[in-house]
Parts: C-alpha cells; sequence; structure tokens
C-alpha cells in the first residue's frame, strides 16, 4: 500500500501543476483525474476512484469529438469500479455505452472490442446471468482469434473466462476443456513459472473440486502454490489465495486440522500485504469460521463470521452480496447451536440485501430461500418450510440447466420434508427425482450418490 500512496501522491503533486498550466477542459487533465482514479480504486476506495473517472469522463466530453476512443475507456473504468461496487445495472450500462464508441472508433475485429465483450460477459457473470455472460465471452474469443497470435495470452485468457462459466452452470467436463486449452497456450507463451501458469492450475482444481476429485484438485492447487512461490514476493496476496484454495480442499476432504492450518497461513499474509479492513481479510475470517464450523466449534465460528461480517460493513456497499453471504453463514452457525429464531433473523437480512443487490432469478436467492426453509422445518412451521422451498426450487429451475447438482439438492430437501409430514409417497417422488438428475450432473464415484 505504501506505492499506492506514493503513486497518489505523485499524480495528484502532476494534477496540480497542470491545472496551473493547462486550459481547464485540457485532456491532460481528464489523463490526470483518470490515474488518480485507478490508484483509488487498486486500493479499494471505489466512491474516490468513481469521483475522479466522473470528472474526467467530463472533461473529455468537452475536449473530444463524441466517438473518441478515449471517451470508451472513460466508460470502460467507470464501468470497472461499479463492477466492484457490485452495482452491476450501472456496471453493464457504462461498458455498454464504451462498447457503442469503440464499435464506431475502431475496426471491427479490433483487441479493445474484445476487452469490451469481455467485461460486459464479466457484469453478467457476476449477476448469474451465464447465458448472456457465454455469449459474450465467446464473442470476445471470436475477435481475439483473428486479431491475436494463436497462442497470445488474452487467448488463454478468454478460454479461462468461459471455462468459468461453465463451471457456475455446472457443466464440469466443459470447464475443464477450457481450463486445459487455456493452460496449453500459457505454457507455451509465458515462462515455466509465470504467475498465470499459477492461476490456471488453481483454476483446474477449482473444477476437480466441485467434481469430488479431491487429490487431483489438491494436486493442482499445490503445482499452483509452488508456482507462485518462485515467482511472487513471500508475502503476495495471490500466495494467500492459493493457501486459502487448498484449506478448502483439506475442509472438503474432512481433513480439518491442516484446513485451519492452510488459512491461518493465507490470513498471516493478507494482514501484511493488504489494508486492515481490505475484503478479503473478510474472507480469511469467513473461512476459518467455516472450518471451526465443520469442527462443530461454533463459538469460534460466529466469532470469526462476526469478525468477517465487521470488516464487510466498513469495505463494502451496504447492500453488497457479500455482506448477504456474511449473514448467511453467522445465520448457518445460530441454526446448528438450535438458535432458530436468531437463524432467521439472519437469513432473513440476507435475503433482503440479495433481493435488493441480485437479479430476480440470481443462484444465491435460491440459497436463501432454502435455508429459510430448514429453519421453518425445524421449528415444526412445515407449510412455511414447503413454501420456501418450492420458491428455491422455482428459481433454481430458471437459474440453473436442467440437470445441474443443485436441483437434485432442492428436490431431496423437498422430500425429507414431505417425509417429516408424513407424506410419503411425495417424499419419494421427490427423491427420485433429485437422485435421476445426480446421476446425470455428477461422476458414478460422487460422494454425493
Amino acid at each position: 500500500m505504501g506505492e499506492c500512496s506514493k503513486a497518489l501522491s505523485s499524480y495528484e503533486r502532476s494534477l496540480e501543476i497542470q491545472k496551473i498550466a493547462l486550459p481547464p477542459n485540457h485532456p491532460d487533465l481528464a489523463s490526470s483525474y483518470n490515474n488518480i482514479a485507478m490508484v483509488y480504486s487498486h486500493m479499494g476506495e471505489c466512491s474516490k476512484a468513481l469521483s475522479s473517472l466522473e470528472r474526467s469522463l467530463e472533461i473529455f466530453k468537452i475536449a473530444l469529438p463524441p466517438n473518441h476512443s478515449s471517451l470508451a475507456i472513460s466508460y470502460n473504468n467507470i464501468g470497472m469500479v461499479y463492477d466492484k461496487m457490485g452495482e452491476y445495472l450501472k456496471a453493464l450500462s457504462s461498458y455498454e455505452r464504451s462498447l457503442e464508441i469503440r464499435k464506431i472508433a475502431l475496426p471491427p475485429n479490433h483487441p479493445s472490442l474484445a476487452a469490451s465483450y469481455n467485461n460486459i460477459a464479466s457484469v453478467y457473470y457476476n449477476m448469474g446471468e451465464y447465458s448472456k455472460a457465454l455469449s459474450s465471452y465467446e464473442r470476445s474469443l471470436e475477435i481475439l482469434k483473428i486479431a491475436l497470435p494463436p497462442n497470445h495470452p488474452l487467448l488463454a485468457t478468454s478460454y479461462n473466462n468461459i471455462a468459468s462459466v461453465y463451471s457456475h452452470m455446472g457443466e464440469y467436463s466443459k470447464a475443464l476443456s477450457s481450463y486445459e486449452r487455456s493452460l496449453e497456450i500459457l505454457k507455451i507463451a509465458l515462462p515455466p513459472n509465470h504467475p498465470l501458469l499459477s492461476t490456471s492450475y488453481n483454476n483446474i482444481a477449482m473444477v476437480y473440486s466441485h467434481m469430488g476429485e479431491y487429490s487431483k484438485a489438491l494436486s493442482s492447487y499445490e503445482r499452483s502454490l509452488e508456482i507462485g512461490k518462485i515467482a511472487l514476493p513471500p508475502n503476495h496476496p495471490s500466495l494467500a489465495t492459493s493457501y486459502n484454495n487448498i484449506a478448502m480442499v483439506y475442509s472438503k476432504m474432512g481433513e480439518y486440522s491442516k484446513a485451519l492450518s492452510s488459512l491461518e497461513r493465507s490470513l498471516e499474509i493478507r494482514k501484511i500485504a493488504l489494508p486492515q479492513n481490505h475484503p478479503d481479510l473478510a474472507t480469511s475470517y469467513n473461512n476459518i469460521a467455516s472450518v471451526y464450523f465443520h469442527m462443530g466449534e461454533y463459538s469460534k465460528a460466529l466469532s470469526s463470521y462476526e469478525r468477517s461480517l465487521e470488516i464487510g460493513k466498513i469495505a463494502l456497499p451496504q447492500n453488497h452480496p457479500d455482506l448477504a453471504t456474511s449473514y448467511n453463514n453467522i445465520a448457518s452457525v445460530y441454526f446448528h447451536m438450535g438458535e432458530y429464531s436468531k437463524a432467521l433473523s439472519s437469513y432473513e437480512r440476507s435475503l433482503e440485501i440479495r433481493k435488493i443487490a441480485l437479479p430476480p432469478n440470481h443462484p444465491s436467492l435460491t440459497t436463501s430461500y432454502n435455508n429459510i426453509a430448514m429453519v421453518y422445518s425445524k421449528m415444526g412451521e412445515y407449510s412455511r418450510a414447503l413454501s420456501s422451498y418450492e420458491r428455491s426450487l422455482e428459481i433454481g429451475k430458471i437459474a440453473f440447466p436442467p440437470n445441474h447438482s443443485s436441483l437434485a439438492t432442492f428436490y431431496n430437501n423437498i422430500a425429507m420434508l414431505y417425509s417429516q409430514m408424513g407424506e410419503y409417497s411425495k417424499a419419494l417422488s421427490s427423491l427420485e427425482r433429485s437422485l435421476e438428475i445426480l446421476r446425470k450432473s455428477v461422476p458414478s464415484t460422487h460422494p454425493h450418490l
């Protein structure tokens, strides 16, 4: 952060000089505001970044022709900050304005057009609109294939992004194929210990983890960490991410002490590398809490989840989706402690935020309704539980592909409720639907089968 402060100081000094030396709407002033904004964005101070970017845009609008490429860059950068803030509709609007200008200002297969499609796809991805994300990512890839040499690193990035969408759609074999194509390109294009190779192995590991192939996941995560240790400084945030991901696999394997050890190493690095209220610190406390939760140490889990929420409230806008996740996790601890009224209150707070922050059929809403249903079920309020489970399933049918494993979970939960209500034929029907989906969506060796 010291380097950011130095950069900010230099950019601000430069701006002061330019204000004296140049006319009030000179393009160089706009560039200075843009540079200051980029530093604020890197520091996580999004509101300050946005203010400087908007000043930059105002000047460019006066100083330049209406379809100048610098205006496209301004709209693009504003979109990036809104994206970071979780204000996805505003981000989408800015990215689309940037794309409109680039279509006029640039040749049809210019790499900047690919960047615009990529950024639009990224917002759709964050909104959970995966088919739209996939379409824009594929358009970006088409342009890059024409504009760039066959093993250019940006092609690897495109395949990586497409893979990420497939992964969230539950199409893990397609995700793995695209991640492996990305890795192939990077191995040709980059030195053997480049940080992007570390990222590739990390992403492949994530897919294996989703597929329940934990030993393969662990192997790829460890390869990612090996490269990171060579390529990066000893307290680089990416190393913290690697330790975090290794921990998540250990947790899934039930090796909680190893998971906790890796998470604590991750947190140590983040405390050194990041500001004290950075969102990644909230993530660390969240994940440590998750391990304590799985170990049945609920008071420790609650303490860490609450620390995560405290940081999130400072670092993020008040209706950011990550705050909803924090409330959801706190509720989960209360649920397992048998404090159902507290659990319900936190789950409902989580749902309120998600309704504001996310599209109406976002997958996270299915989680919220599912969790609220579980509390009602424990409280013996079966009709309310059934209503919430069915709402979860309705959204899930829109949000997920027809054989996504989450749908199997929802049918299973409805079945369990019918069983508690003594409606065994309905329970059996839902269980059979659940099993039918699982057989199509996960490998035959998957633990859920």
